[in-house]
């Protein structure tokens, strides 16, 4: 095996040798033993190539101890996996040696009997240029250079319609629902550039919200609706100006009375022992509610967005600030509706891929919660819940 290594490695290729004797479709061995598997795509891991010296059979990777693996898994390579936000597990990725067909499934060691295979491009090449041009999104380079700068809905509608028709020409019309994802939801994070204007990590388009969920279901408050420790001038005059849904799909704003501090609303409403309350709770004005017992606040001096969780007395990062509370709630919203349009393609067998897919855009506009130091984000468990069915 050999690995294709400069200061940043663009390739991994094989030997012949280490072909042997799992991999006979020629096409593909000149694939692996030529230009290679990417080294730093930004959705998949080959790794496990140079790891383990060329690829494995699921058969041995799962040691399948009782025999309880499908005939159709048992021959085929693992070669790799999926990349996800850190400490999120994700499938691996199949490469069958006699046709070069590249599939996925989630490795089950305790119960190979569960395992199944997705289908995912039907040949490395297809594979590999699927993932570059994800990833010329992703850096808006490439084929994609010409969005650097743009944002909007107009430039998401272009960027998706672009990028799936990169899928449907290598695939006769025919992509994966892995890419169909791909090419709805990634352009998404493309409705938002970063923060000139307002002071905050996301400049929001003008109407954005209102467009989404109706001019009359955006909120926007006024300075009567401030406590006093709500300083951060940036979060104020978005509140002002720009709002928030007040039913935001999961979220529920605080109306009924001018916005408090966790403090004041314990003290009115539940008489919570201020010894439950999270450090500096005076100056975390509490905007709403996410679920039952879970409030949504804002620090007052620094604008950054927490999670609340009363039964556990845990304050959790939740968002950079409320222009990437906004767009999440913007993207959640979203996303329905392109599964709607779509027929529900995106949620019928694949509900694990597309949290994948929303992770993934949320990660890249707005990373609070979803880097390796953080124990638990609401978004992450959330997007996760297949049988809260969210998505």
């Amino acid at each position: 095996m050999s690995t294709t290594d400069t200061v940043v490695a663009t390739a991994i290729t094989l030997t012949d040798a280490d072909l042997d004797p799992h991999v006979t479709h020629a096409s593909t061995r000149r694939w692996l033993t030529g230009p290679g598997l990417p080294a730093d795509s930004g959705l998949f891991s080959f790794a496990e190539l140079a790891r383990q010296g060329g690829p494995h059979t699921v058969a041995d990777s799962t040691g399948d101890p009782d025999g309880r693996l499908s005939p159709e898994l048992r021959d085929q390579l693992v070669i790799g996996g999926l990349l996800g936000p850190a400490g999120l597990e994700t499938e691996s990725v199949l490469l069958d040696g006699a046709t070069g067909e590249v599939s996925t499934t989630f490795l089950f060691h305790d119960r190979p009997d569960l395992m199944d295979r997705r289908p995912l491009a039907p040949s490395l090449p297809t594979l590999v240029r699927f993932a570059a041009a994800t990833d010329e999104l992703a850096g808006l380079r490439g084929q994609f250079a010409a969005y650097a700068g743009r944002y909007g809905t107009k430039a998401v509608a272009e960027a998706s319609r672009q990028l799936l028709a990169v899928f449907e020409e290598g695939a006769d019309g025919e992509p994966a629902p892995f890419w169909k994802m791909a090419a709805l939801i990634r352009p998404l994070a493309l409705v938002a550039g970063p923060g000139a204007a307002s002071g905050l990590a996301l400049d929001l388009p003008l109407r954005l919200l209102d467009e989404e969920f109706g001019r009359g279901g955006v909120v926007r408050f006024e300075e009567v609706d401030f406590p006093a420790t709500l300083t951060h001038e940036p979060t104020r005059r978005f509140l002002r100006e720009t709002g928030l849904p007040e039913d935001g799909f999961l979220f529920h704003l605080d109306t009924d009375l001018p916005l408090r501090t966790l403090t004041e609303y314990y003290a009115d409403d539940c008489g919570l022992p201020d010894d439950r309350l999270p450090a500096r709770a005076e100056c975390l004005v509490r905007l709403g509610h996410l679920i039952e017992d879970t409030a949504l606040v804002v620090d007052g001096a620094t604008g950054a967005v927490h999670s609340w969780s009363e039964p556990d007395s845990v304050l959790s990062p939740l968002n950079t600030d409320v222009s990437t509370l906004a767009f999440t709630l913007w993207l959640l919203h979203r996303e329905h509706a392109v599964d709607e349009a779509s027929g529900h393609a995106l949620t019928s067998d694949t509900y694990d891929q597309l949290a994948l897919t929303m992770l993934q855009v949320l990660s890249c506009v707005d990373p609070t919660g979803t880097t390796a130091d953080t124990d638990w984000h609401y978004w992450t468990e959330l997007f996760q819940d297949e049988a809260g069915g969210v998505l």
